[in-house]
Parts: C-alpha cells; structure tokens; sequence
C-alpha cells in the first residue's frame, strides 16, 4: 500500500490518498493538483516531488 500527503509538498493541505499500485496514486494526486491547486501544467519536477513523498504504508487490515 502507497500514501500520498499534499501537506508535504502544499503546505496547510489535508489531502491524501492510498493505493496499491504507485501509479494510481500519481494519477490521483495529479488529478488533485490540477483541480484543487490550479496547476494546469505538471512538469517532471512536479513528478518527482510527488514520487519522493510517496511512502509505503502497512494495510489497515
């Protein structure tokens, strides 16, 4: 399981999430900086600030 949390790249934001697969929380948080950050251009250094703050979480279960 992969988690993501905005607040460590966009201070004050309490967005998260968690996935299985790293790609969908990519996509996820892309998806989260366009709608709620207004970024309308992600560059490979958007990318790469995003991956760095991915962390592997234990399952809830």
């Amino acid at each position: 399981m992969k988690e993501f949390h905005c607040g460590s790249l966009v201070p004050g934001c309490d967005w998260h999430t968690r996935a299985d697969e790293e790609a969908e929380v990519m996509r996820r948080a892309v998806e989260h900086m366009r709608e709620t950050h207004g970024e309308t251009v992600i560059r490979e250094t958007m990318i790469e600030a995003i991956r760095s703050r991915i962390e592997k979480v234990r399952d809830a279960a």
